[in-house]
C-alpha cells in the first residue's frame, strides 16, 4: 500500500511511553499498532517461546502422520480414513492455536 500522509501527533511522556511498550510488545512498529487499530484490530503480544515449540512438534506430527498415511495408502494395509481424520484434528488444532496466540481480535470500539 502506498501511505503518502504524514501524520504528527503530540504524546505525552507516560503515552509515548506506553506506546512504545505495546509496540514491542506486539513486535510491531509505532506506526504498524497505530494503523491496525485504526482499522479495528486489537494486535496481540508476541506468544512465550513454548507456544512456537507447541507449533514445531504439532508441525512435526502432522508430517509424520502425512507421510504414514500415504505409505499406507500405497501399500493398503491401514485406515486411511481414520488417518486422514486424525491429520485434519491436527491442523485444526494448529490453526485454532495460531488463532489464539497470533491473530489479531477486531475491536467493536472502531467499527
Amino acid at each position: 500500500m502506498n501511505r503518502t500522509i504524514k501524520k504528527q501527533i503530540w504524546l505525552s511522556e507516560e503515552e509515548d511511553r506506553q506506546l512504545k511498550e505495546k509496540a514491542e510488545a506486539t513486535c510491531l512498529t509505532e506506526a504498524a499498532l497505530i494503523r491496525m487499530l485504526i482499522q479495528g484490530f486489537l494486535p496481540k503480544e508476541k506468544p512465550q517461546a513454548d507456544f512456537y515449540k507447541a507449533m514445531n512438534q504439532i508441525t512435526a506430527i502432522g508430517n509424520n502422520l502425512n507421510q504414514i498415511a500415504a505409505r499406507a495408502n500405497t501399500f493398503g494395509f491401514a485406515d486411511v480414513k481414520a488417518l486422514e481424520f486424525e491429520i485434519e484434528n491436527l491442523r485444526n488444532f494448529r490453526l485454532a492455536l495460531e488463532k489464539k496466540f497470533l491473530e489479531p481480535e477486531v475491536s467493536e470500539v472502531w467499527q
